[in-house]
């Protein structure tokens, strides 16, 4: 059945007698569902629910259209936006209290003005304690190595590259957790603040009023920190200052939009920062993507196809003995009801982590292409990031068609 034949069967809630009560099942079906995101979309004869779950989007429910003013303007009461704005998009937070766990989960809130009305997408933002070990972000062993040595430096840039909903953010969180906040002083130019953390001095940026990441930068560096996490990289001055800031004894983490990690060199050489700055400043790349984790409950062993088989022997050959590779075993769904029939349950971390060291170094002041780069980082003992999808796929985490789909 397609998407629209889907929409199409779901019957039109007509009557909503209390507004307050309707809200606040929304949020409390949403965190109970595992959703990240809800969409709250107007159509011109209906408003849409829908919930974003490990990646995909489950409709939810339709309402007749006489009731989304009254749930939009609901929705911006408690995100304490301007009701009366309809013409420009908003940025808000919602704090809701989750009674069954008694517990205050941040809600991200935006609107967009379009045809029919404003659309509302919602982030749902949980905090989690298993952040404060690397191993629990999904990083293979031999990764996980990796970075807790480069975060044996006191100095340095360290970023997290990955598309839009690749859990960039929690990553970088999941770093800066294992700094102990009482010992260092951490502080954080966030857009927006997602995450509380204990003793870490978070700061909102506020482009709007002229407080804007590099501004922050400026700042922090007459505030005496030792690690100084900017939420994202964007532009040259930011890019330029965080280098600069890195050189100076401190340590930088951040993230940028990039699709690999050796693509994130040229990114910022692209930005023009100086290739000899950025060689001597940069110490890790963590490159990653969020990808759909087998159901353990009802996985079994099958034999790949000989395509997948090809494909398997031709990334894993380079880092496998001859009879490791014979020995993998592979998995598929086996479609159960925890699963709730989709085959998988949340999402899985895939990494691939490049550690900038001395053989990197003239390539970068020679400005080598990204392809250039990612072979030497390959050939020095990084592990790519299909690698490590077929590795997690042999371990029974995903499947070997889902690994390859990073091809």
């Amino acid at each position: 059945m397609s998407k629209n034949e889907e929409i199409q069967k779901i019957p039109i809630q007509q009557d909503i007698w209390d507004m307050v009560e309707f809200v606040g099942h929304i949020f409390k079906d949403a965190v109970e569902t595992g959703a990240s995101d809800i969409h709250i979309e107007p159509l011109e004869h209906f408003l849409l629910i829908r919930y974003r779950i490990d990646g995909d989007f489950f409709l939810k429910n339709k309402i007749h259209r006489e009731n989304i003013s009254a749930i939009i303007t609901r929705l911006k009461v408690i995100a304490k936006v301007k009701i009366d704005e309809n013409k420009k998009p908003q940025d808000g937070k919602i704090v809701y209290y989750y009674e069954e766990n008694k517990e205050n989960i941040d809600v991200r809130f935006s609107t967009f003005p379009t045809k029919f009305w404003e659309k509302i997408v919602m982030r749902i933002l949980r905090q989690n304690d298993s952040l404060t070990n690397l191993s629990a972000l999904g990083l293979i062993d031999v990764n996980v190595a990796k970075v807790e040595l480069a975060l044996k430096s006191t100095y340095g840039i360290m970023l997290v590259a990955g598309p839009t909903g690749s859990g960039k953010s929690t990553t970088l969180f999941g770093v800066l957790k294992n700094f102990d906040p009482l010992e260092l002083n951490i502080s954080t130019l966030e857009d927006p603040i997602e995450y509380n953390i204990d003793f870490v001095n978070q700061s909102q940026v506020r482009p709007d009023i002229g407080y804007s990441f590099a501004d922050g930068l400026r700042t922090l560096l007459r505030q005496d920190p030792d690690v100084i996490m900017v939420w994202e990289i964007r532009d040259k001055i930011t890019a330029t200052l965080a280098v600069e800031a890195a050189l100076t004894g401190h340590l930088v983490l951040s993230t940028i939009h990039t699709n690999s990690a050796a693509a994130t060199i040229q990114r910022l050489i692209n930005m023009d920062v100086e290739p000899f700055l950025l060689s001597s400043a940069l110490k890790m790349v963590i490159s990653q993507r969020l990808w759909k984790r087998l159901c353990q409950d009802c996985k079994a062993q099958y034999p790949i196809t000989d395509y997948e088989k090809r494909k398997v022997e031709h990334f894993l050959t380079p880092i496998l003995e001859k009879q490791d590779l014979e020995n993998l075993v592979f998995y598929k769904w086996g479609w159960c009801e925890k699963c709730h029939g989709t085959w998988y349950k949340w999402r899985l971390g895939i990494h691939e982590v490049l550690i900038v060291e001395e053989y990197l170094e003239p390539m970068i002041l020679e400005k080598a292409t990204a392809n250039e780069m990612a072979k030497a980082a390959i050939d020095h003992g990084m592990i790519t990031i299909v690698q490590d999808a077929l590795l997690k796929a042999s371990l029974g985490e995903t499947t070997v068609e889902e690994a390859l789909k990073l091809i």
